[in-house]
């Protein structure tokens, strides 16, 4: 064990998932940190002291984790786990998503709304196309994709996509290159660990 640990320290941006032992980078993996009061505590930004402790983006992982008390093993200690973990870091995720798209949008970097999400993508100026996970697939299809079909991110709902924009809904928003649009992806691949992923979801 002593040895993994020494391991997974110095391999730089890789990391080994508690419950499925792959090795992964970083970007696919949600870090965990014990807290003071001995309380596993999701920190999904990487910011908190201590040793981390490294789970796949995935609710299943999550979930795995907590029945067989792979956190507890792995900080050789007891710890007490809160209840609805999962869906904890799913709301963390998700509000990072929000923020780094309202971050993208006051700097100039992103747009909402399907006629001006059309517009840019007919001239070939998006980065990243957002689409809301409960919005009208026969609409989106008339939006013209062949430029952004692999760079598409619908794990949002409309309601938070809004509140990137300040606004009650949006389905339709788009990000331009330059900016904050691989960040933006990074952590929707995360998060659609966590959500049903729709048709146009590729990672």
């Amino acid at each position: 064990m002593s040895v993994h640990r020494k391991a997974q320290e110095t391999t730089g941006n890789a990391r080994r998932c508690l419950v499925s032992r792959e090795t992964l980078p970083r970007e696919r993996l949600v870090r965990f940190a014990v807290g003071p009061d001995r309380e596993i505590v999701p920190d999904v930004a990487g910011r908190l002291p201590g040793r981390g402790l490294w789970l796949q983006s995935r609710r299943d992982i999550v979930e795995r984790a907590v029945a067989t008390n792979a956190f507890a093993k792995a900080a050789r200690r007891d710890v007490t786990v809160p209840d609805g973990l999962a869906d904890q870091v799913e709301r963390l995720l998700a509000g990072r998503c929000v923020d780094l798209i309202g971050f993208a949008r006051r700097a100039g970097d992103a747009l909402a709304g399907f006629e001006a999400v059309r517009r840019v993508l007919q001239r070939g100026g998006a980065a990243l196309l957002l689409v809301a996970a409960d919005g009208s697939v026969r609409q989106r299809d008339r939006l013209p994709l062949t430029r952004v079909r692999d760079r598409i991110v619908d794990v949002l709902v409309s309601t938070e996509l809004g509140g990137a924009f300040g606004r009650d809904a949006v389905t339709y928003a788009a990000l331009s290159p330059g900016g904050l649009e691989g960040r933006v992806w990074t952590e929707a691949a995360r998060l659609a660990g966590f959500r049903t992923a729709q048709e146009s979801w590729t990672i």
